[in-house]
């Protein structure tokens, strides 16, 4: 199988804002333990960015992936323009006490001479886990 690699663009940028565990969501009985996420991208290129698409890797404390891919960004195709940001929250379910989420983000690149390309920008690595509970080495 064929995979697309799109080139990072310089300026583009995001932070992971905040990661909070929510004990009383209600969550499938396989997946019990909640994390709410907060998510900023940042534009600090001189042309506007659009987000199109998103790959998730989530790991759990036991090595299992769970790959997720989709269209835009909970369920927009933000346009982020110069100097701005598009934040946004949402979650990921894991079956463990702790894990691991990290990705990337598919943009388009719009210029004046309506030349668009395809971009991408990493999602950093984040820890996730419940509040209390002990891991032995």
């Amino acid at each position: 199988m064929n995979r697309i690699k799109f080139p990072e663009l310089p300026g583009l940028k995001v932070t992971i804002d905040s990661v909070e565990y929510q004990p009383h969501a209600q969550t499938p009985e396989d997946r019990p333990h909640c994390f709410v996420y907060v998510i900023s991208i940042w534009n600090h290129t001189e042309r506007p960015v659009t987000i199109v698409a998103r790959k998730w890797v989530v790991k759990d404390e036991g090595g299992d992936l769970e790959v997720l891919e989709g269209k835009g960004v909970v369920g927009l195709t933000p346009r982020i323009e110069p100097g701005d940001k598009f934040t946004y929250n949402s979650f990921h379910l894991l079956r463990s006490l702790s894990g691991s989420a990290e990705g990337s983000y598919v943009g388009c690149v719009h210029s004046e001479e309506d030349d668009s390309r395809w971009v991408a920008v990493r999602i950093p690595r984040f820890g996730m886990e419940v509040p209390g509970s002990w891991h032995y080495c």
